[in-house]
């Protein structure tokens, strides 16, 4: 019974998405969302480095996962970091729910953190995938990595990030 009633919603919910995509922007959605689900181990106030410092060497990026803090996201700027350019498809890995073909049905680490129940998670996913652009969520890297080819042209051109 939970699983139709999650079933349920998250189908009224992609229902809506392609009227919700043109609406869903950072300033209103994305960034309070950021800030309430994220801030804690990825905002300069709780000490998150840059992208480019947690990146810097493999003893940096070990200390900072240590210290469980992650790469900063909270600007705009930051986040157009690691969903398109210098670490494509890097959010996305993180979020995905393990629906994408590439993901093979395993979560990324971080979708736990969408919220409290399947139900908040199944459409907070929503909300981020209607900002991020039909067609526009990929799991891609620069380079290919294992069966997963590079990020292509085509699927950056996809992205949107309304600001």
């Amino acid at each position: 019974m939970m699983k139709l009633k999650l079933l349920t919603a998250v189908a009224g919910v992609v229902m809506a998405l392609p009227s919700m995509a043109a609406d869903v922007t950072y300033r209103a959605d994305i960034e309070p969302f950021i800030q309430k689900q994220c801030a804690e181990c990825h905002s300069e106030k709780a000490g998150a480095p840059t992208l480019q410092e947690f990146k810097v060497s493999k003893e940096a990026e070990e200390k900072y996962t240590k210290d469980k803090v992650g790469p900063r996201n909270d600007t705009y700027e930051s986040l157009v970091q690691i969903i398109a350019y210098p670490d494509p498809g890097a959010f996305m890995r993180r979020l995905d729910d393990g629906t994408s073909p590439q993901a093979k049905g395993k979560p990324g680490n971080m979708y736990k953190h969408l919220g409290e129940t399947d139900a908040q998670r199944a459409a907070a996913l929503v909300m981020i995938k209607a900002w991020v652009g039909e067609g526009g969520w990929n799991l891609n890297r620069w380079e290919p990595k294992g069966d997963i080819p590079a990020v292509t042209k085509e699927q950056l051109d996809k992205l949107k990030l309304k600001y």
